[in-house]
């Protein structure tokens, strides 16, 4: 729910833009440390929430019957999450730190101009990343709801997803089972948008001012 309430929120902003008094306050006082530090921890407790979803799905395709077999499984899963993840994670950050240092003190010729392509091309990365970071936040969200209601007994709506995925891929035997993942992928991360966008009011109305009484 919280990954589709994320998703939902940068869609509804890019779609209805609106201030963030937060952001906007940081930004008046010429602050961009801290501001990079709060962009920062919301990545990382995004990050977090996705790390734990993985090590759940990892959980759940594990036999049950072995306790040390789980606990060293995880332990794998738990290492290359977290190289993957914060290892991609910190690369990003310090990509275009790297080109600038590489476009100012690369001896040759060829490595200042791969600096300088670096740093350009930082800013339309990130707006790449950020919009696939989007749909995956929906997609995960909205599938793992999906599942969680077949798993309760809710069926319906999983069957209509995976009914109207067949069916889509059947149109093109040749890419049937693409299309019918695509397809399937799609339909979970439109519902977790819908989801979503019905938790903003909540999550910003409710959830958050009682949390900010809590901390004061």
């Amino acid at each position: 729910s919280y990954l589709c309430f994320e998703g939902a929120e940068k869609v509804f902003h890019v779609l209805f833009p609106h201030g963030d008094k937060h952001v906007e306050a940081d930004l008046a006082v010429g602050n961009p440390v801290q501001l990079e530090e709060k962009r920062v921890a919301g990545a990382i407790k995004t990050d977090l929430i996705l790390s734990a979803e993985i090590m759940t799905i990892a959980l759940a395709e594990i036999p049950s019957d072995n306790f040390y077999f789980q606990a060293a499984t995880l332990a794998v899963v738990g290492v290359l999450i977290t190289a993957a993840v914060y290892g991609g994670v910190a690369m990003i950050v310090k990509a275009d730190d790297v080109g600038l240092y590489m476009s100012k003190n690369g001896r040759l010729s060829a490595t200042r101009a791969i600096g300088k392509i670096v740093v350009r091309g930082m800013p339309r990365f990130l707006t790449l990343l950020s919009t696939v970071g989007t749909a995956a936040m929906l997609w995960v969200g909205g599938s793992i709801i999906v599942h969680g209601m077949e798993t309760l007994g809710l069926e319906t709506l999983g069957h209509l997803i995976h009914d109207w995925a067949e069916a889509v891929g059947h149109l093109v035997p040749v890419a049937a089972g693409a299309l019918t993942w695509l397809t399937k992928a799609t339909l979970d991360g439109l519902f977790g948008l819908v989801l979503g966008l019905l938790l903003i009011p909540i999550a910003t109305r409710v959830i958050a001012p009682m949390f900010s009484k809590a901390e004061h």
